[in-house]
């Protein structure tokens, strides 16, 4: 349905092409500024003429917009840790949410870093929750970056990267894992009682855990870690294989060095 009219439109359109801005012609006309944009796109794309696609648009997939690998891969880790996209009616496009306890702020801030890096010209926010803050960003082409998006827990559907998200991890393997021990992960000081001399003592050690209930992702963190040469074992508490540790004492300091304790 053509609320305006055919007339009305045509003239708006020769407005526009002898050069009248948008605003100019909306108010001539009185005709919405949206509309306006909307015709003036629809008219030149039908005539051929290159059509200038806002930056905020534009999807590193579809429209080859520069993608910064590196944050990508931390941004990954975190998202398949804490993330999730949410579609809202209200809202014409998705949102990408990624919850981080307000006991490291530190994390917080580089989770809202890594936004602004990949989404350079989409707005960053964050929503307050209990005890944690929802760092978010909204993007219409959010599935093509997070492939994993779908209905329901991560943990009860397949987990699994496609190729070119592959390259990505294989290419920054540290900052894949430092996401995923920024969402799901710490490091931990455990100890141990050894008997020396016939005097018992404590031993105090530093070690990694990372916990998902995700077999997939779980399985995406330790194949990352086999190709880092990192030793792990699996952890079993209160019957749940959920548990990664890492508690070699050159793996740990291996750890140290491209990850460190969570802030």
């Amino acid at each position: 349905m053509n609320l305006h009219g055919t007339e009305v439109r045509q003239k708006a359109l020769t407005l526009l092409r002898g050069g009248a801005k948008n605003a100019d012609v909306g108010r001539q006309l009185n005709i919405p500024l949206g509309t306006i944009s909307y015709w003036k796109h629809v008219d030149r794309a039908k005539r051929g003429e290159r059509v200038q696609t806002r930056p905020s648009l534009l999807c590193p997939r579809c429209d080859a917009r520069p993608l910064d690998q590196p944050v990508y891969a931390y941004l990954l880790g975190l998202y398949l840790g804490d993330g999730h996209i949410s579609h809202y009616a209200k809202h014409k496009v998705p949102s990408l949410m990624i919850t981080l306890d307000d006991a490291w702020p530190g994390i917080q801030d580089e989770a809202e870093a890594a936004l602004r890096s990949v989404f350079p010209h989409n707005a960053t926010c964050r929503v307050r929750t209990k005890g944690a803050h929802n760092i978010k960003v909204y993007f219409k082409h959010l599935n093509c970056l997070f492939p994993q998006h779908g209905p329901g827990k991560k943990h009860d559907r397949k987990i699994a990267l496609e190729s070119w998200q592959q390259e990505i991890v294989d290419a920054h393997p540290w900052e894949f894992i430092r996401g995923l021990i920024h969402s799901d992960g710490c490091r931990v000081t455990n100890w141990t009682t050894r008997v020396v001399r016939g005097e018992r003592k404590r031993y105090e050690y530093p070690r990694y855990f990372f916990t998902n209930v995700s077999d997939d992702i779980r399985q995406l963190f330790t194949d990352t870690l086999d190709k880092l040469g990192i030793q792990w074992t699996h952890c079993t508490r209160h019957g749940n294989p959920y548990n990664i540790s890492v508690a070699r004492k050159a793996c740990v300091a291996l750890m140290d060095t491209h990850v460190g304790p969570k802030y």
